[in-house]
Parts: structure tokens; C-alpha cells; sequence
């Protein structure tokens, strides 16, 4: 078995339109995710929006600058994750499509085995 990082991509601005009842069903959705894929997940969070992000780059002397906001600014953002362990990458994309992500997509990436 391996483990694979599934990102949750969001557009940050088509959440600010939405009321309690939808946001309910998302979270809805998340906990039937859960439920149905439980033995599978290794970890998950959603994230604080992008607003809050710092990010730490390494400038041409090698000092660290950090700065507010996210690393690149794009439409959509990562805004959770989960840790999945699945046999292959077909199983983890199984599992990844019952992720609701009514405003983005989800990217599923290998986590790569150090040992």
C-alpha cells in the first residue's frame, strides 16, 4: 500500500456568494467522505483562505524573506487536503472523486517513500 496526498482546490471568491444551507452540504458531503473512506484516510484539514498565508522564499544570497500571501497567486487555492492510503494510484483516484469541490478540482499526488 501507499500513501497519496489528495489537494482539495478551491476559488475562494465562489465561496463569498454562498449561504449556511450550502456550505452545510458540503461539510455534509466531507463527513459522508469520511464515513465511506474512513480505513483509507491517514489525515486531513481544510485550510484558512489564502489571505493568511506566509510565504518563505530563499533570495539569490540565501537568506530566507517572508512575506504575506500565498506562494503564487492563482484562482484557485488549496484549501484542504487528505492523506490517503490506497493500493495504486487508480485506488487513491477512486477515492479522491467522492471528494466534494464544487468550486475546483482535486490533484492527487504520490507521497514519495524515503525509506
Amino acid at each position: 500500500m501507499a500513501e497519496y496526498l489528495v489537494l482539495i482546490y478551491s476559488n475562494e471568491e465562489s465561496w463569498a456568494g454562498t449561504d449556511e444551507d450550502f456550505s452545510k452540504k458540503i461539510m455534509d458531503g466531507h463527513n459522508k467522505f469520511g464515513e465511506k473512506h474512513g480505513a483509507a484516510l491517514r489525515g486531513g484539514n481544510a485550510l484558512e483562505p489564502t489571505t493568511t498565508a506566509t510565504s518563505i522564499r530563499t533570495n539569490a544570497s540565501g537568506a530566507s524573506v517572508t512575506t504575506d500571501g500565498p506562494f503564487a497567486e492563482t484562482k484557485e487555492a488549496i484549501g484542504g487536503y487528505y492523506v490517503v492510503e490506497a493500493a495504486d494510484l487508480d485506488a487513491a483516484i477512486a477515492i479522491a472523486k467522492d471528494i466534494p469541490a464544487p468550486f475546483g478540482g482535486i490533484e492527487v499526488r504520490p507521497i514519495r517513500d524515503m525509506s
